[in-house]
């Protein structure tokens, strides 16, 4: 399992439950419990973005501490940035925005690379450029509607990630429209939130979405 590569290590997570953490404000001494709070309810999928406080350490950290886990950045802006990610261990680049050299030296360099994106033309300017899959920020800007619109004209299997706003009780909806899977930011985690409270959270979001699952 250790040895999966990263775009094998995603698509395992898309299988079994594709919900990325975004651990914005994370800082390094609390990375490992807060790691474990969301990794053991079953997340398998963890951002750090880079406007965190010493985020390089914390991909270090949840790296060596999570090697199942596809382990990465957000708000990755810059191709040396992507480099960076790599050099700390980081498997995952999520991006606010397209930009195509972000994306396609991520794809280069063999890394999962989650781009924003909110238009049909990001959307396939992104794929073009070798993105593993589409992420839709801001979700508050669009609806379940944009995203079965974008399903129904993108590559068949594209993976289509809302990011904004997500909480267990409108999963259902997004899901509904096809949605692959969801980024999970505040809701879930933010700075001074007690690892305890944060494993609660987690709890509940998987809860939620493997009932959405069976339905």
């Amino acid at each position: 399992m250790n040895n999966m590569t990263p775009l094998e290590k995603f698509s395992a997570a898309v299988r079994q439950l594709p919900l990325v953490a975004i651990l914005r404000g994370l800082s390094p001494g609390e990375a490992n419990a807060v790691g474990d709070a969301i990794v053991e309810p079953g997340f398998r999928l963890l951002e750090v973005p880079l406007n965190s406080p010493q985020p390089y350490e914390s991909i270090a950290l949840l790296r060596a501490r999570f090697p199942q886990a596809l382990v990465g950045a957000g708000t990755v802006l810059s191709v040396a940035q992507v480099h960076q990610v790599r050099e700390a261990g980081g498997e995952l680049i999520v991006s606010p925005n397209f930009n195509a050299d972000v994306v396609a030296e991520a794809a280069r360099l063999g890394m999962v690379c989650l781009p924003g994106v909110m238009t049909p033309t990001e959307a396939f300017g992104a794929l073009a450029a070798g993105a593993t899959g589409l992420k839709l920020f801001p979700a508050e800007l669009a609806s379940p509607s944009v995203v079965k619109a974008l399903l129904a004209v993108l590559p068949s299997g594209t993976p289509l990630m809302p990011v904004g706003g997500i909480t267990p009780s409108n999963m259902t909806e997004w899901r509904a429209a096809g949605a692959t899977g969801f980024g999970i930011g505040s809701s879930l985690y933010k700075p001074g939130k007690e690892a305890s409270a944060v494993r609660d959270t987690a709890m509940a979001f998987v809860a939620a979405y493997n009932g959405v699952v069976r339905t």
